[in-house]
């Protein structure tokens, strides 16, 4: 079944063959949105979906996750070409991706209807199936908008659904720009949920038409991640867990003496070792855009702090595989030290590969650095002491505490942040739960006689009767 028949919609303008996306992702229109979530609501009223019986669906997704697997390493090569990652960073990824279709979690809920997704750049294909998976499973009908950086993995993945039996009209992929065809989806009022992932003043903007539909809302939104390293923590763990949580995803996903000293040599070794993206010895890729870089530029260049490592745009050739990074996006893992929270870089979200680090003594003073910032995704800690690990995670206003590791994520367990990291949660039962609505369907199981006795609340004696 091609694409467009998949989309069930004529004037649906999606490029048909893999060659075609070197040129161009063409962006739906307006109207066109209207047109699809009206077949979406058409395609969930028919019920061959949302009331297909719960193991009908395992199987259906259980095949999709199959269909995935033998594509892993195409998808991985795709994700690379269009965000600028490692491929050895989406090979990594995208292995996990089948664990959130292989879930069958069923309970007496019902689908909401026809719901939203917006997803953005950084992991395009991973944030795309934890948000479809428990909408499909509970019976919805989804339309997703993928980032306008970053659309064609989830573009072939509705190939992917369409070859694994889901049915037409379930899913419906729109690309185009979030101001125009985002806008025109959460606006519909037929969409009775939108589940999104983006910046927070997005959010905020989608929140408040989406409110004024009365529709569900998910939104997982910008965020800080502090990593509060404390001196009984093994150095060397605590180094590389920090390396990763700073700069997989070029940083688009705190800390001293000996330390840094640590630290500092692993990040050398990480811009060492930058080359081309496909090169699976590389290992940090792009940003994703131009005007990212210049963002990242400028408030590197606002800051009152001491830039201690990279801080400028990439250029030349590498010295891993001789690859030009004047041809792309490419900014160095940084690191600066010496800043105070009120600084930009403290408070905000810079989404590139830039750390900064603050010496604290007092362990209430380390959690309350974590805790000064809008943001509450997700923290880390590390120490030997699992009593302290405990103590801290629990006062860290954040919505994931990492102890001993970094950014580990599963299909069972709740993602999402506080404050101004967003509401609602992806993965788990909590995902599920927010992609369905309960129904009460109340019976009596008495017999007639007894009925007679105890239901007619008007009868002629003074027996007390049952009220409600």
């Amino acid at each position: 079944m091609g694409r467009a028949q998949f989309l069930n919609h004529p004037l649906y303008p999606l490029a048909k063959s893999l060659n075609l996306y070197s040129n161009s992702v063409a962006a739906v229109s307006s109207n066109d949105v209207d047109a699809i979530i009206r077949n979406a609501q058409d395609t969930f009223n028919s019920g061959i979906w949302s009331k297909a019986p719960a193991l009908t669906r395992s199987k259906i997704l259980t095949r999709l996750a199959r269909i995935l697997e033998e594509r892993m390493p195409e998808m991985a090569r795709i994700e690379c070409l269009q965000t600028g990652r490692t491929i050895r960073e989406m090979n990594a990824q995208l292995g996990r991706l089948p664990d959130w279709l292989k879930i069958l979690n069923y309970v007496q809920r019902i689908p909401l209807g026809v719901v939203a997704q917006i997803t953005p750049f950084n992991h395009p294909l991973l944030i795309a199936i934890k948000k479809l998976a428990p909408a499909l499973c509970s019976g919805n009908s989804v339309i997703i908008k993928p980032s306008e950086q970053a659309p064609i993995t989830v573009l072939e993945f509705a190939d992917m659904i369409a070859e694994a039996g889901v049915p037409p009209g379930v899913v419906s992929v729109l690309p185009g720009f979030g101001h125009t065809v985002g806008k025109a989806i959460v606006s519909n009022p037929l969409i009775r949920k939108v589940d999104v992932t983006a910046g927070t003043e997005t959010g905020r903007a989608l929140g408040s038409i989406v409110g004024s539909n009365l529709a569900a809302y998910t939104a997982e939104l910008g965020g800080k991640a502090p990593i509060v390293i404390f001196n009984d923590a093994d150095i060397h763990s605590a180094v590389n867990g920090a390396a990763f949580a700073s700069f997989v995803a070029s940083g688009q996903t705190c800390i001293y003496d000996k330390f840094m000293k640590h630290f500092l040599s692993k990040v050398q070794s990480i811009r060492d070792r930058m080359g081309d993206p496909m090169n699976l010895k590389s290992t940090m890729g792009s940003v994703i855009s131009l005007r990212q870089l210049e963002r990242i530029e400028a408030m590197v260049k606002r800051t009152r702090g001491k830039i201690i490592a990279g801080g400028e745009r990439m250029t030349g050739k590498s010295d891993l595989d001789g690859f030009d990074f004047a041809g792309g996006s490419f900014f160095p893992p940084t690191v600066i030290a010496d800043i105070e929270i009120e600084d930009e870089l403290w408070q905000e979200e810079i989404f590139g590969p830039v750390v900064v680090v603050k010496r604290f003594s007092e362990e209430s003073e380390g959690v309350a650095l974590a805790n000064a910032c809008k943001y509450g995704l997700g923290a880390g800690i590390w120490t030997t002491d699992l009593s302290r690990g405990h103590r801290i995670a629990a006062d860290i206003e954040a919505g994931l505490c990492w102890v001993n590791t970094h950014h580990r994520n599963d299909p069972s367990s709740p993602w999402g942040g506080m404050k101004e990291s967003g509401i609602g949660r992806e993965n788990g039962l909590e995902a599920f739960e927010a992609y369905t609505q309960s129904k009460s369907t109340i019976v009596n199981v008495a017999t007639s006689t007894e009925m007679r006795m105890t239901d007619d609340w008007f009868a002629e004696d003074s027996e007390a009767r049952r009220y409600g």
